[in-house]
């Protein structure tokens, strides 16, 4: 698949889950939360010690995301976006996209060898969407 296919398949999840959410407004895990919300797109705060994000209301982990969630947005230090992936995979996540800076060359391996659709090229969610700050 084209970079171009796999974020077409990654945007055709039914949910979106954002790994690494963030109530601070200037941090990327508040930004591309607010980028799929500003597109309609139904999407999930993942974040252990929040009970809500923007108004919509968090899981504590990636097992705790409902069903229809096939894409998960990581925005996640490499070291645990490297602990997390095994646990995505796990719960049945089919698209995983490590947003710039997110990146880890072992967790990239493990979607790769587990069939996951993986993005993880630099591209980033916020400029393939269009993300408008308000």
């Amino acid at each position: 698949m084209t970079i171009q296919q796999q974020i077409e398949k990654f945007l055709a999840s039914p949910a979106f889950g954002v790994v690494g959410a963030s109530t601070n407004r200037h941090k990327y895990g508040n930004k591309v939360l607010r980028c799929y919300l500003q597109h309609g797109k139904t999407s999930i705060p993942v974040n252990s010690k929040e009970s809500e994000i923007e108004g919509v209301s968090c899981v504590a982990t990636i097992d705790g995301l409902p069903a229809e969630v096939k894409s998960i947005s990581m925005i996640t230090p490499p070291a645990v976006t490297a602990q997390l992936v095994p646990l995505a995979i796990a719960k049945g996540i089919e698209n995983i996209w490590m947003q710039p800076g997110a990146e880890h060359p072992d967790a990239v391996a493990l979607c790769q060898k587990s069939g996951i659709n993986v993005i993880a090229d630099g591209s980033c969610v916020l400029v393939v969407l269009g993300y408008h700050e308000h």
